[in-house]
């Protein structure tokens, strides 16, 4: 069995190039949200209900865009698709940055849209990175966005308050090219490309992703945990406003939100995680955010139970948005992974997209409280599908690197290895030269596949 645990120089510099693009990347998309609410206001054409569309119409082309665009890596190559992809997001960008009208800022966050990389980045990753480090990179881009995050809510705010809304417009931008510049002259050129399984979708298996009721479960998750962050920042920022907290100062209200929902949040995933108890920590999660949203909705509140409330809220959505892929990851079959994960992606951002223009209306008829109240009601409706929800199974991914094996023989072999005791799923790849596998580590006895990684 193959026992490198340590990353080569060349994977690395993947974890640390493609993690830097995708955060530098998300940066820019989440920068908007904690401020746009108040300084949209001042553009031509305002309206809550288009504020709303605003906040969220990156994510209507983000959905439709999101898995083509991996298709579009496997025969363009990689690195040529992100960039074009970072182009359209740059592009975008500027479009909002010179529009004093809603419409060209709402046109500008469609094209920011368009430049869905993810998927041809984890590819990118994929082939950049040995079977057994693969995990490692993936969880580098993981943690990066979640950082990216934590950081736009902070400086998002304080940019504002300097630049104004076309200077954060430039700046989102100016971070599109420096992601441009890092793709291009410091990531590492792959030295073959193939269809990674893991990464891009295969039009072929969707209905048998449509079909599984627990990953359906975690699709609607996702797209509903992304209408309400959406939906929540046309209502959140102006109340805070409202409270006597100016818009350069929210920035700090951040600060402590992120800081205390980090504290509480991690004791949640490791008893999670430690008890194999996902599903009932996942409603625990949602109901926190229920119980907030309700709160928000039903009563005035000052500004203290404003933040401890936001704190819980926050608490929720971050301990939903690390289960909610670590779970996809686990209950996704092998052979389906990346067609698993791309439906996944494109919940996700169809529920951004839906989430502003959905808030914008109510707010536009029934005030920031009708906002919080929908909020509400559809976090107790995902909250009732959770119910459902299994526990993952007590698996690991594993990889056997198998380069010398000829292509006629992988059938025979993932035969004998599914035989073994504790392997639940094998997968050939013989593009790549390795089988792909779920294990029982309780069960499995390592020295059952030595002879195979050999080979």
């Amino acid at each position: 069995m193959n026992n490198q645990s340590a990353m080569n120089s060349i994977e690395k510099k993947a974890a640390l190039t493609l993690s830097s693009v995708f955060a530098l990347r998300m940066l820019g998309l989440f920068m908007l949200l904690p401020v746009f609410a108040i300084v949209g206001q001042e553009l031509t054409g305002y309206t809550p209900a288009l504020i709303g569309l605003a906040i969220g119409a990156y994510g209507l082309t983000q959905a439709i865009f999101q898995i083509p665009f991996g298709w579009l890596s496997d025969r363009f190559g990689r690195k040529p698709i992100i960039l074009f992809g970072l182009a359209l997001f740059a592009i975008g960008s500027l479009v909002a940055a010179f529009s004093d009208h809603i419409y060209g800022v709402i046109a500008g966050r469609l094209l920011q849209g368009c430049g869905a990389i993810a998927s041809a980045v984890m590819a990118l990753a994929a082939d950049l990175s040995r079977d057994e480090q693969r995990t490692k990179i993936m969880a580098s881009i993981g943690m990066s966005i979640g950082a990216a995050f934590a950081l736009a809510m902070i400086v998002g705010p304080w940019l504002t308050g300097w630049l104004g809304l076309q200077g954060i417009f430039v700046v989102i931008a100016v971070l599109a090219v420096v992601a441009m510049f890092v793709i291009k002259y410091l990531t590492p050129n792959p030295s073959h490309t193939y269809v990674q399984r893991d990464a891009i979708a295969n039009s072929n298996q969707f209905a048998q992703v449509f079909k599984d009721g627990q990953l359906m479960r975690l699709n609607f998750g996702i797209f509903t945990l992304h209408f309400l962050l959406t939906s929540f920042f046309v209502a959140f920022p102006s109340q805070l406003k409202s409270l006597g907290v100016d818009l350069a100062q929210h920035s700090w209200v951040y600060l402590a939100t992120m800081v205390g929902a980090v504290v509480l949040m991690l004791p949640m995933i490791i008893y999670a995680e430690k008890n194999r108890q996902h599903a009932k920590v996942m409603l625990t999660g949602v109901l926190l955010i229920a119980a907030v949203q309700f709160a928000f909705g039903g009563s005035t509140l000052t500004l203290w139970p404003v933040v401890a409330a936001i704190v819980v809220y926050f608490t929720g959505f971050n301990l939903m948005e690390a289960l909610l892929p670590s779970m996809i990851s686990r209950i996704a079959p092998l052979s389906g992974k990346g067609t698993a994960l791309g439906v996944y992606s494109t919940f996700q951002f169809s529920g951004a997209f839906l989430g502003g223009p959905a808030a914008g209306l109510v707010l536009q008829h029934f005030g920031q409280a009708g906002v919080y109240q929908m909020g509400g009601l559809m976090a107790l409706v995902w909250g009732g599908l959770l119910i459902g929800l299994k526990n993952p199974p007590a698996v690991t991914s594993y990889t056997l690197t198998m380069p010398d094996v000829s292509e006629e023989a992988f059938p025979g072999l993932v035969a004998e290895i599914k035989a073994i005791e504790g392997v639940s799923e094998a997968v050939a790849l013989p593009e790549a030269g390795a089988v792909y596998l779920k294990v029982d580590k309780k069960q499995l006895d390592p020295k059952s596949l030595e002879k195979y990684s050999k080979r």
